[in-house]
């Protein structure tokens, strides 16, 4: 059971200015599969980044293929659009 909080009926700070704006909703990227990768040499590294095209260092977590930004967005490809025009 939740425990209630006075908070809980008070208006957030931004709620006066978040007026007529537009409504958000960013889905959540889920891969087909994932898989571990090691390489033996920073050689080897070099050469697979260079096979799939992307930049790669020894600090790179993740990476999506084909490229996909990890913030979800490729903003270059995203304009936006006023119904009331």
């Amino acid at each position: 059971m939740k425990q209630e909080s006075f908070l809980d009926d008070a208006p957030a700070w931004w709620e006066e200015y978040w007026q007529d704006m537009p409504a958000f909703n960013q889905k959540k990227q889920v891969p087909h599969a994932c898989i571990n990768v090691r390489f033996d040499t920073q050689e080897d590294l070099e050469r697979f980044a260079e096979l799939i095209g992307q930049s790669l260092t020894s600090k790179t977590k993740s990476i999506w293929f084909p490229f996909k930004s990890h913030w979800g967005a490729d903003h270059t490809k995203k304009v936006w659009v006023d119904d009331e025009s």
